[in-house]
């Protein structure tokens, strides 16, 4: 692995869905004008930190690594 994960279980979840429902949002709402792609973008972005635990700006500020994967 590339990575220590910095998000736990609770919080990745959190993360995937907020970011499915942010870029579903940002396209049915928007289609594909800027501010809807830019919504979609930033929910896949949001999405993926979820589903692979690792939020690279959370690593950027210090946030330490979750142990045991709580």
């Amino acid at each position: 692995m590339l990575y220590r994960k910095n998000v736990g279980t609770k919080e990745a979840w959190a993360r995937a869905l907020a970011g499915a429902l942010l870029a579903g949002y940002g396209l049915v709402q928007y289609g594909l004008a800027p501010p809807g792609l830019v919504l979609a973008a930033s929910g896949a972005f949001t999405a993926l930190t979820g589903v692979f635990g690792f939020c690279p700006a959370c690593a950027l500020v210090g946030r330490k690594p979750v142990e045991g994967g709580r």
